[in-house]
């Protein structure tokens, strides 16, 4: 999609986007998952990636949805692009906690994402994670700037008064034998 001030770029799970276009503009929504934003400033170029799970390269090949994969081929794409690994910096949003039960997978995922940034020399110069609310993120790649606005706070909406049933009634007794299930 085109506009006047440049491409817009969907980005959804599991894939990756770059760019050293001016103004292009690459946009997601983030609930658990995150994003990863990566510049290189002198280059004037770069690129994010949206993964749902940390993942094991050992595992998963190269699937995108894991996260392992999906930072190793953001950073290979834009070093084959022209940036330099050592000059790129990062900005990690998302591992919102969407659930009140069970695992905290955006905790899990945004802990995955710093870990590997600092495993990998990669200073994080900027992060938004964690919460209970979605993200709608806006980068533009070729100069490193991003926009994030909160969305509605998910446990609020999903959260139902409790809802208790009125019994059904019970059927008039016809002395034929027939049950009548409502």
């Amino acid at each position: 999609m085109t506009g006047e001030q440049g491409r817009i770029l969907p980005l959804i799970q599991g894939e990756f986007r770059i760019s050293d276009r001016p103004n292009d503009v690459i946009t997601t929504i983030l609930g658990s998952c995150i994003a990863t934003c990566l510049h290189d400033p002198v280059a004037r170029i770069g690129g994010a990636n949206h993964f749902l799970v940390p993942g094991c390269d050992s595992d998963h090949g190269e699937e995108l949805r894991f996260g392992i994969n999906a930072m190793e081929l953001l950073i290979n794409s834009l070093i084959r692009r022209g940036a330099e690994k050592s000059r790129l910096t990062a900005k990690v949003f998302g591992g919102a906690r969407m659930t009140a039960k069970g695992n905290n997978i955006g905790l899990s995922n945004a802990e995955f994402a710093i870990w590997f940034l600092d495993n990998e020399g990669i200073a994080c110069v900027s992060r938004s994670i964690g919460g209970t609310r979605g993200r709608k993120l806006k980068f533009w790649p070729e100069s490193g700037r991003v926009s994030q606005m909160f969305m509605t706070d998910r446990a609020a909406e999903t959260v139902l008064p409790e809802v208790v049933p009125k019994p059904a009634p019970r059927p008039a007794a016809s002395g034929s034998g027939d049950v009548t299930f409502l």
